[in-house]
């Protein structure tokens, strides 16, 4: 592949980034409807809309995968949100998200693990930046206090970590199968999570034009065609980069939630949008100047 092609497919993986940093203003908007079956209603949309344009398109022989691609990917999907959702009702919810958020610097643990990989010191530094940046983001720098009685969902919060991260980089391994294989494991997805709202939620559909709205926009966006780009960035593009940039979703989130009036902007906000662009920075150092080194003119 070339640098070209690889830098190409690291940006189409950072959109995937910008659209999660959505999810928190859609998911203010969504209203009072619970967290499975927003996420069955979410992947459901996302899924249906992606297999209708495959049949549209002629692409629907790329759904004809063997049976452990799609364990894997549903698995990986469903298994995040899962464990998710099982770590914030089970602990607090400041410091589940923050066990939850180690995954952006596993990605880029695990990604020495890789052929043709190479982990720098430059790609840890730049994601410990972006951890310690989101560190300050969730706790708001009040510190945290992990309680004993909360183990279980601190077990789920490392759990969501780890389907995660391990999705995301066994990914690469799977180059061969075309990122269209993803609206199966969106489908799969949902109707896993519909199962799970019906034997531990009480329904609650959105009930405004605004909510509807809302569930529409992240089934378009953030549990939708980011997973789809997502897929091609760790498939092609600069894994260490995409998983120290992660860390910008939930500062990106917090500036939104604040643009549209639902939080403030403190000293914390501040030093975390420092903490966390000097790390993407960092991490994606070689990228940079490997591409202004080609870009400077011949003397």
């Amino acid at each position: 592949m070339t640098d070209t092609a690889r830098l190409k497919a690291t940006g189409i993986g950072l959109s995937a980034v910008l659209m999660w940093a959505t999810l928190g203003l859609f998911g203010a908007g969504s209203g009072k409807v619970p967290p499975f079956l927003l996420n069955a209603l979410c992947f459901g949309i996302s899924g249906s809309a992606a297999f209708l344009w495959l049949a549209v398109t002629g692409k629907l022989s790329l759904l004809r995968q063997p049976l452990k691609i799609w364990a894997f990917g549903t698995i990986g999907l469903f298994g995040f949100h899962f464990f998710y959702f099982t770590a914030i009702r089970n602990a607090p919810p400041v410091e589940a998200n923050l066990i939850n958020y180690t995954w952006p610097l596993l990605i880029v643990l695990f990604s020495a693990f890789l052929p043709d990989e190479k982990l720098r010191l430059h790609h840890l530094i730049g994601t410990v930046l972006g951890l310690g940046g989101a560190a300050l983001l969730i706790s708001g720098g009040e510190g945290l206090q992990f309680s004993g009685g909360s183990m279980l969902g601190y077990g789920a919060a490392v759990a969501s970590s780890l389907f995660w991260s391990s999705y995301s980089v066994l990914s690469r391994r799977l180059g061969a199968v075309p990122t269209e294989a993803v609206a199966g494991f969106c489908l799969l997805t949902a109707l896993l999570s519909a199962v799970c709202h019906l034997a531990l939620e009480e329904t609650v559909l959105p009930a405004t034009t605004l909510e509807w709205g809302s569930v529409l926009a992240l089934a378009a966006f953030p549990v939708g065609l980011a997973f789809f780009t997502w897929d091609i960035g760790v498939k092609r593009g600069e894994i260490q980069v995409l998983g120290a940039a992660a860390y910008s979703a939930p500062l990106l989130s917090t500036l939104l939630l604040i643009a549209f009036g639902f939080g403030s902007l403190t000293i914390f906000v501040g030093l975390a949008c420092l903490a966390i662009t000097l790390g993407a920075v960092i991490a994606a150092k070689d990228m940079i100047f490997k591409r202004r080194t080609r870009e400077k003119p011949a003397e």
